[in-house]
């Protein structure tokens, strides 16, 4: 899968200290599932380099983040579901996102629970 490199290097830069990472391939779910992550500040900016291929994408790190994982398959998951899955995938309530895609977009389950939608869960970090 696509993400799972592309957050693993993320992870491994960010323990080795790095402050920017080089990613690819990119594709336009790692893009929304990183816009999401910068609005909460988990990473700094991020900017794409069209190589004529799959694309590339360069890493501002701020040293925020602590873990980043896919969850795979994408489970499916309705709204009033959001509640346990955050209990088994973050280590404590208020800490760290979830990200799922919905019919409304690509969000964190914080939005998803208020816009009151459910959807399959793409991945989490904290």
């Amino acid at each position: 899968m696509v993400r799972v490199s592309v957050l693993n290097g993320i992870v491994n830069a960010e323990r080795r200290g790095k402050r920017q990472v080089l990613v690819r391939p990119s594709s336009k779910v790692v893009v929304r599932f990183l816009r999401v992550m910068q609005r909460h500040g988990y990473i700094g900016e991020f900017e794409l380099i069209d190589d004529h291929r799959s694309g590339k994408i360069v890493i501002q790190l701020i040293g925020r983040l602590n873990k980043c994982g896919v969850i795979s398959p994408r489970y499916n998951v309705k709204s009033y579901e959001i509640e346990s899955w955050v209990n088994r995938l973050l280590p404590s309530r208020g800490f760290g996102i979830i990200i799922l895609t919905t019919s409304s977009g690509i969000m964190d389950h914080e939005e998803a629970r208020r816009k009151n939608v459910g959807g399959k869960i793409l991945g989490y970090c904290y």
